[in-house]
Parts: structure tokens; C-alpha cells; sequence
């Protein structure tokens, strides 16, 4: 190889880094000692190792992961209050001394944890016989210590104000850390486990033999270009100047790009507006009456449970509901009113229809739309954020983007509905296969599902739709026949976008915002 044009093409910062290893011939550096020895930035010194090592004038002799342990912002909140689990387990011994019942509702509003919190805690202290669960689903304390309550207080004890090895800990305590632990989705936890990764290297047979060289010929002042001074003095002659490789790519340059996500919206409000569909509009706050009640949905129906809907927690109800909206969908609920329905038998409660809630379903703007008089016929539409509680993975999200709409005249009926399912699946989520299947939901009737097939997740659901019930229409003041649709927006967008992971939708990783291909 030839030495000297090798030595010409380096840079000097490359040169820095062999200058060190020159020093102690054969010698094994980590990364600390070779920035104490070059006194460069940890960004210039990780730069010149890489174009080192793609020189093949660097190996790396060793590589040696850690996993450091430390507190998250949730962990410390947890070293100067409790962490819920010590909460759950004081809250069980104060009511079972004092001969009081407690149930997982009470324990919630008590110390205002979250759902899942609270569950996680008392499943933990169950399965270690700390607690009990007792008719009536209440909560009792055996009088036993827990071990895993005990650990956590001991390791916020620990990290608090430093992060250690987690090798350092003993088994049982490794186990409580994993647990633990943030992960992805459930970033609400105490502990953080990072990687360390340190690398040692050595230089190559040619390394050395460049190193050699810069030891024994001497390193010249390195010069971008020639100036007047330069030519004026003939220093020029003892100086080195910088190689340019003609042959090197140009730089990309990162010009202005629409997120793929919300130009995949911007498409389809398009798509949907040059169909003749008005678009509707409504807030993420809504009382319980549209988003369940004028849907027809009973109050004991399981979807209204707190697993499945957020609770605002102030103000939590709304001053009124409008009439005659609220008399005529108590009504059907009781006993069908006016609709020819028998309703569902119970006693509604029209203060409950005034809770608040984040919006969990689209179908809520359609129904305040129907309670407007809306022009017959007529086609509108929605792109609505919903919130739900759900486990994150890569087809679920507790917020997402609906398109719900509705189509409302005399000769509507379920094939129109097939007909326009089929063409959002095809013209918005560019799907290639879809199917429907029966489905059922306490607004529709008929109901049915819509598939499609994603090209590496499989067949994947893209919401429900259906012919609105008497039930719902007849209170709302509309006596034409309606279909109705929700699709999740989200999903189709992974289709149409290629996305594999729903979570990619929201990323702020520019690279993927650049190389994800949009749809034109």
C-alpha cells in the first residue's frame, strides 16, 4: 500500500486519533483514554474512529455492554411520596384495621391513581398473599410484609441522585428492576435500564505501519487553500494541503417535505369533499349523552366501562343536555318511545348522560349532526381524534383518527353502504383485497365490518359500519333511512403508506419522514 498517499488522504482529525496510538505502539485504547490523549470533542472523536475503522487502519478489540440503572422523573416523584404499589398496600392495612370496606373503585379515587396502576399493584400484592379479594370485590390486607414493596423503596433509596450497574444488584432486586422498568408503550415507570457500550481498540498492521509514519516523518500544517501570503512569503512549500475527492457524492440536502401522515389527511378530506360529502366538525370533550346515549348504546353497556373511555376529571359533567333530545332518548332507552322498539328496560340516568368523557368514537359529531336538521339528502363526513384506553402495539393506540360519515336520503340502503366501503378501502387505504363480516354494534342494524388485507401484518380490521336504528334516528328528529361508518384512519394509513408499526404515523425520525413515500 502506498503510505504516503495514504497518509495525504487523511484527515486531521483522523490524524489525531493515530498520533495517539503512535505514542504506545501496540498498545489498546478505550474511547475515554483516546479522548484524554486527543483532547477532541466526543462528536469529532466518534467521527474519526468510524473513518478509521472504514479504512481498516482501526479494529476494535473488544466491545463490552452495560446496562446502567437510574430513576425516571416518575421514579423520583416515587422517592418523595410512595410508589403506588406502597400506596395500594397503606390504603388495605388502614381500612382492614379499622373494619372498613374497600373496593378497587374506592382505592382509585382515594389516592387518584391510574386504572392500571392500581391493577398492577394489587394483582403484585395478591400473588404474594398480601392482599385479598373478598365478596363484593373488596380489598383486604393479610398483615403481611411485601417483599416486592419493600425492594422498591429500597432501590429509590439507592438510585436516588446516581445511577448504578445493574449487575450490582442482588437477583431479587435485578427481577423488581425489569418489572419495573419503562418499556416501550409504558413509559410510566420508575426505573430506566440504559445501555453502556464501551469499546477498546487497536490499530491494524497498516494502522500501525501509518502511524509509523507520521511518528518518524512528522505531521506538516494542514492548509484548506493558497493565499496571497502563502505565495508571498513561499511558505506554501512546508505546508500539507488538503486532498479533495472530486469522486465523493454531493450532500443531500433536506429540503421542506409534508408529513406523510397528514398529507395522507389532507387526501383523503380532499377525496371525500370531491364525492359531494360536507364535512362535520365537534369537540374532543363530550358528555356521555352524544357519545353513548343518543347512540343508543344502554348505560350498562361494558364499552362505557373506565378501560374503555377517559374520564375528564374537572369539570366531570356537563351543565344540560338539549331537549327534547334528552326526553325523547330517555324514552328509547326505557321503552323504545316512539320508535316501535320495547328500548332496553332500565332506568336511565339523565345525570349520568351529562359526565364528560374524551371522545371515544366518531359516531358522536354524526349524532349531533342528525340533532341538526340536516339536509335530506345528504352526505357528510368527519376526520375525528378519538380516544380510547388500549394496550399500545403496532395495530393499537389510545388516539387515533376516525372517518366516520353518514349518508341519509329515502333510497338509501345496505348495498349503497358495501358500495362506498369498498371504494374508501380501495381509493383511501389503496388496499388490494377487503372483505366484510358480520359484525354487531347497539346503533346499526344491519352491522357489518370491513378487512383488509395489509401487505405484511395480514388481514386487519378498519372499523365498523351499518344502517342506524330507529332507536337512534326517530329521537334525533330524522326519518329517513342513514348508514353509518367509522373507520380507523390510522390503520388505513399504514396500508397506504407502507407503515409496519401504527406508532411510525406520529414519529419525529426526519430520516423516516424523508424516505417514507407519500401517496403521489
Amino acid at each position: 500500500m502506498d503510505i504516503p498517499s495514504l497518509i495525504d488522504s487523511l484527515h486531521p482529525l483522523e490524524i489525531k486519533v493515530l498520533t495517539a496510538f503512535g505514542a504506545t505502539p501496540g498498545s489498546v485504547l478505550e474511547t475515554e483514554q483516546l479522548a484524554a490523549a486527543t483532547a477532541l470533542e466526543p462528536s469529532q472523536l466518534s467521527m474519526a474512529i468510524e473513518w478509521l475503522l472504514a479504512k481498516s487502519l482501526l479494529v476494535v478489540d473488544k466491545e463490552t455492554v452495560t446496562p446502567i440503572v437510574s430513576l425516571t422523573p416518575v421514579g423520583q416523584e416515587y422517592y418523595e411520596k410512595q410508589a403506588p404499589i406502597e400506596r395500594v398496600l397503606a390504603a388495605a392495612r388502614e381500612v382492614t384495621t379499622n373494619g372498613q370496606r374497600l373496593t378497587i373503585q374506592d382505592l382509585q379515587a382515594k389516592e387518584g391513581l391510574d386504572p392500571s396502576d392500581v391493577s398492577k399493584a394489587v394483582g403484585r400484592l395478591k400473588k404474594e398473599g398480601v392482599l385479598l379479594i373478598v365478596q363484593g370485590g373488596c380489598i383486604e390486607s393479610t398483615g403481611r410484609a411485601s417483599q416486592t414493596a419493600e425492594t422498591v423503596r429500597t432501590l429509590l433509596r439507592q438510585l436516588h441522585g446516581e445511577s448504578r450497574e445493574l449487575q450490582s444488584f442482588q437477583e431479587s432486586e435485578r427481577q423488581v428492576i425489569q418489572d419495573y422498568a419503562i418499556k416501550r408503550g409504558n413509559a410510566k415507570e420508575p426505573f430506566r435500564v440504559d445501555d453502556r457500550v464501551t469499546r477498546s481498540f487497536k490499530l491494524s498492521p497498516t494502522g500501525v505501519t501509518a502511524a509509523e509514519h507520521l511518528a518518524t516523518q512528522g505531521i506538516a500544517e494542514e492548509v484548506s487553500q493558497l493565499s496571497p501570503e502563502l505565495l508571498k512569503d513561499g511558505s506554501w512549500r512546508t505546508k500539507r494541503f488538503r486532498k479533495y475527492t472530486i469522486s465523493l457524492r454531493a450532500p443531500r440536502i433536506g429540503t421542506g417535505k409534508k408529513h406523510p401522515y397528514r398529507e395522507f389527511l389532507d387526501t383523503v378530506k380532499t377525496k371525500l369533499v370531491s364525492m359531494g360529502f360536507r364535512e362535520m366538525r365537534g369537540t374532543l370533550v363530550e358528555t356521555e349523552f352524544w357519545n353513548m346515549d343518543a347512540l343508543f348504546m344502554p348505560q350498562f353497556h361494558p364499552a362505557r366501562d373506565i378501560h374503555d373511555v377517559y374520564f375528564v376529571k374537572e369539570p366531570t359533567h356537563a351543565t344540560k343536555i338539549a331537549e327534547p333530545f334528552l326526553s325523547r332518548v330517555t324514552k328509547a332507552h326505557q321503552d323504545g318511545g316512539r320508535t316501535g322498539s320495547t328500548g332496553w328496560g332500565y332506568r336511565f340516568d339523565g345525570e349520568r348522560a351529562k359526565r364528560l368523557v374524551l371522545r371515544s368514537q366518531g359516531t358522536a359529531v354524526s349524532a349531533r349532526t342528525l340533532a341538526s336538521s340536516p339536509a335530506v339528502p345528504g352526505k357528510f363526513f368527519s376526520i375525528a381524534r378519538c380516544f380510547r384506553y388500549d394496550q399500545v402495539d403496532a395495530t393499537h393506540a389510545t388516539d387515533f383518527f376516525q372517518v366516520e360519515g353518514i349518508v341519509l336520503g329515502h333510497d338509501i340502503n345496505f348495498r349503497t353502504l358495501l358500495g362506498l366501503l369498498n371504494l374508501f378501502a380501495r381509493e383511501v387505504a389503496q388496499a388490494k383485497e377487503v372483505k366484510f363480516l358480520p359484525a354487531y354494534f347497539p346503533f346499526t342494524e344491519p352491522s357489518v365490518e370491513m378487512h383488509v388485507r395489509h401487505p405484511r401484518l395480514g388481514w386487519m380490521e378498519l372499523g365498523g359500519a351499518g344502517l342506524f336504528r330507529p332507536e337512534v334516528t326517530l329521537p334525533l328528529g330524522v326519518t329517513v333511512p342513514v348508514i353509518a361508518w367509522g373507520l380507523g384512519l390510522d390503520r388505513m394509513a399504514m396500508v397506504a403508506l407502507g407503515i409496519h408499526d401504527i406508532r411510525e404515523l406520529f414519529t419525529d425520525n426526519l430520516e423516516l419522514i424523508r424516505t417514507t413515500k407519500g401517496l403521489f
